[in-house]
């Protein structure tokens, strides 16, 4: 028995060429898929990036820091965990009790001793870091002798 095709049923024409792709409103949706996956992983790149800009900057202050230590390792390894505790190594590290600002957390009237005005310049920070420690403790290990028994230098 033959009975005449439904409107709910596809109709196929037995010489049309096969189909293999779904109806355009699924591409449509598919690539608005593929768009928002893509602009997250974008996100989600910048939001890491800036954390590893963030760890090399540190690695880079420390690089710089050794070369003015003379490529001194033990006296480096003591700088790296006096500031590591004083700031992260952070150059916009603030106190919110004092005026200690920078990698060296100086306060104002420490800057002043070493020559360098308050900058937040790492580097310079650096450069008033170790000008500071000389005078006052001679090395970084000695001042993260100091810095163990008081918590602060």
């Amino acid at each position: 028995m033959t009975h005449a095709p439904s409107q709910l049923e596809p109709q196929l024409d037995p010489q049309a060429p096969e189909r293999s792709s779904p109806p355009r409103g699924v591409h449509r949706r598919a690539l608005h898929r593929v768009a928002a996956v893509l602009a997250l992983c974008v996100a989600f790149a910048f939001a890491g990036q800036s954390v590893a800009q963030a760890a090399s900057g540190v690695q880079a202050y420390q690089a710089y820091a050794l070369g003015k230590l003379g490529g001194n390792t033990a006296q480096s390894s003591c700088l790296n965990q006096l500031w590591q505790k004083e700031s992260g190594w952070n150059p916009n590290a603030q106190n919110p009790s004092s005026t200690a600002y920078g990698i060296p957390q100086f306060l104002n009237s420490t800057w002043a001793s070493t020559g360098i005005a308050k900058t937040s310049d790492p580097l310079r920070q650096i450069d008033a870091g170790l000008i500071y420690i000389k005078k006052r403790y001679g090395t970084p290990c000695g001042a993260w002798s100091f810095w163990q028994s008081h918590k602060w230098y």
